[in-house]
Formats: C-alpha cells, structure tokens, sequence
C-alpha cells in the first residue's frame, strides 16, 4: 500500500503520525512525505529542508515532495488543491495523513482544507493533531509504544527546532511524549497516536 502524509511545515508531520508511519515502513508499505512549505521564517529554510530529508530517513519513507509555498502563506485556493492533486496521482495513495482543520495557524488550517478536496476520492483520510491543534476529538488510535523511540528520532533530527516549542523548559520531544502518553491512556495502551477519520475502509 502507498501512503501519504501531508504537513505544512517539516517536522508537522513527525509529530502528528511519525508512529504511523514508521509502523508502515517497517511492514513494507511505500511511505511519501508531502511538505507544503520549508519553514523559512522557523529557521534557515535550506537547513530545514535538510532536516525534513534526514528525518524521512528515519521514518524509511521513500520520497519527500516539496509545496514550494512561502512559510505562513499557504493559500487556500484552486492552485493548492490541483497540487495536491498531482502528487497524489504520482504516489496513488491508499491513506492519507493531514493535519486537523480547527487549528490556530493558518498553514496548517488552509492545507487541512485544500486537502480534503484534492482527496474526495481517496478511500482512507485521516486528520492528525499538532500542538496548536483545536478542539481535536479521536475516533481512532495507533499503538507506538514499540515505535516511540523512531519517532522521537526523526522529530530530533529536526535539530533547529526541538527547542522551539514556545513554552518554557519544555522540548518538543517531550511534548511528543506527554501527548502520546495521554492518547495512550485514551486508546488503554501506554502511548498512542489519535486520529480523527473521514474516512476508513475497513477490509476483512
């Protein structure tokens, strides 16, 4: 199975389903990272790209695809959705991954949006949280206990930007743990990852 994650910026993804998708690479899925924007105005944006391509390296996903969109500017608009579009034809995804739409930036709300049109044909959607994430209600759960240190790995390779969580003494790591304790303690499973479906296709 080929499966797409989308992110705004790098290292939205790794935090909302870097669990996932590690699970998925190591069971011999295809996994593709689609990254709207470098991040520019968060760091250098050549840095951050370089830690994007060496985070999915700790994932095992197999291509990054770049939006090329100005940090903070992501539009909603036809443009977005027909590129969204095209990379999706290119990977011919069975799931896919994109941060929730009740979100406090911008990026992340308009890239939910155009999303969700460009996917109205794909058989599994999934939403993902963020720290800025809103009013984020899971119906669904992933284990990653056994997957936590890889995903821990590949939000460290964003080494720009671990500290950058906006609240004092407090790492991104470490939010990334306290975040997937409590969904764990949600799912009955010590550290989880929380999905909000739109839709799954369960197949016996």
């Amino acid at each position: 199975m080929n499966v797409l994650a989308i992110g705004a910026h790098p290292d939205d993804i790794e935090y909302g389903c870097g669990g996932m998708l590690t699970k998925y690479a190591e069971r011999g899925h295809d996994v593709y990272l689609f990254v709207a924007s470098d991040g520019a105005l968060g760091g250098d944006g050549a840095v951050r790209r370089q830690e994007q391509m060496d985070s999915a390296l700790v994932i095992g996903a197999r291509d990054v695809f770049w939006g090329d969109y100005p940090d903070t500017e992501i539009p909603l608009n036809r443009e977005l959705v027909v590129r969204l579009e095209s990379v999706i034809k290119k990977v011919k995804p069975r799931m896919i991954f994109v941060h929730y739409f009740d979100d406090t930036h911008q990026d992340h709300r308009n890239l939910a949006q155009g999303t969700m049109s460009a996917t109205r044909y794909v058989p599994n959607f999934l939403f993902y949280e963020g720290p800025t994430t809103q009013n984020f209600n899971p119906n669904c759960f992933t284990d990653v206990e056994k997957v936590l240190d890889k995903k821990l790995a590949c939000l460290e390779a964003h080494r720009s930007q671990v500290a950058k969580t906006n609240i004092e003494d407090l790492t991104i790591l470490q939010l990334a743990v306290s975040c997937a304790n409590f969904r764990g303690i949600q799912a009955r499973v010590k550290y989880a990852e929380a999905f909000q479906s739109v839709r799954l296709l369960l197949n016996l």
